[in-house]
């Protein structure tokens, strides 16, 4: 788990269905959005982050999920 808060482009993993996921954190989410059909209930006192694969999958993680790489 990242101790700090990760910055965009901050190389980060995960974990996801096929196993690890690696790719590097786009943004800070802030306010609630939607994801390929999935809803993301970020706000300020509970932000996520946009990450992105190097094949150009977006997913958006809280800060707990993702790990530096």
């Amino acid at each position: 788990m990242m101790a700090n808060q990760p910055k965009s482009g901050d190389r980060v993993s995960w974990k996801s269905h096929g196993g690890t996921a690696r790719g590097k954190v786009v943004k800070k989410i802030t306010s609630p959005m939607t994801i390929k059909g999935h809803k993301v209930a970020a706000s300020k006192e509970n932000p996520e982050y946009l990450v992105e694969t190097e094949e150009g999958a977006r997913a958006a993680h809280k800060a707990s999920a993702l790990s530096k790489a």
